[in-house]
């Protein structure tokens, strides 16, 4: 699977069915060069203006099933949040 898949993809919780938007990078392993977390941007600060105040970082482990159109996660989002 290539990274523009992945990024087509809705990224769904599983705790809560919240969608948590899309894919938009990865962050790797240097020394394993293995696939770490997914990033998913959070929501943007005002009226979908002036960028996002935080991105998710959601750990691979959590990651329960990736399908054809969706990946379902189990996280609790505070705990993968990313200030900016």
């Amino acid at each position: 699977m290539r990274l523009c898949e992945l990024q087509e993809k809705e990224v769904i919780n599983v705790c809560d069915c919240k969608c948590l938007g899309n894919v938009i990078d990865l962050e790797f392993d240097e020394q394993s060069g293995c696939i770490r977390a997914i990033i998913v941007p959070g929501p943007c600060k005002v009226f979908g203006l002036f960028g996002h105040e935080f991105e998710l970082c959601i750990p691979w482990k959590c990651i329960v099933r990736i399908g054809s159109d969706i990946i379902l996660v189990e996280i609790k989002e505070e705990d993968v949040r990313k200030k900016l």
